[in-house]
């Protein structure tokens, strides 16, 4: 599948390009969010859950797992797998139960659920230039690939 390379200059650079994703998602999806530690994870993810019209806080899920969002006919859940120590712990928690035809699950270091997640429809990987962020986005099914298409 085909990637798309963004540079965020800042943290608002960050929150927008969130909001940008926000206008173009729509479920079922699966997000994963990979890249260093303070690399922007969280702080997408506040932009894309803002952009979708939650006026609160949005608070990084890493000690509860998993945080969720409710809006018109979408159940948004934002993981965050940093402190999972064995991916079973998915299992116990009814992982899949959270994949429906009406959910977007945004997940945060997605390696830490390896062989428990499904394929993800878009893949965004934070990495670290100079004082710069470079996301690289790519898609891994049809819908991720036409998320792509509009994201560019």
């Amino acid at each position: 599948m085909t990637s798309v390379k963004v540079y965020l200059d800042n943290e608002q650079d960050t929150v927008d390009l969130g909001k940008r994703l926000a206008a173009i998602v729509s479920p079922p999806l699966l997000l994963n969010l990979s890249g260093e530690l303070g690399a922007g994870k969280t702080t997408l993810s506040r932009g894309l859950i803002q952009g979708l019209g939650h006026k609160g806080a949005v608070k990084s899920p890493t000690y509860a797992l998993v945080e969720p969002y409710e809006f018109d006919n979408i159940d948004l859940y934002h993981f965050d797998l940093y402190r999972l120590s064995d991916p079973e712990e998915l299992e116990f928690m009814g992982i899949r139960d959270y994949f429906t035809e009406k959910s977007i699950c945004i997940v945060e270091w997605p390696d830490r659920g390896h062989g428990l997640l499904p394929e993800a429809d878009i893949s965004l990987q934070i990495n670290y230039v100079g004082d710069r962020r470079e996301v690289e986005i790519s898609s891994g099914s049809d819908k991720g690939q036409q998320l792509l298409s509009k994201l560019k």
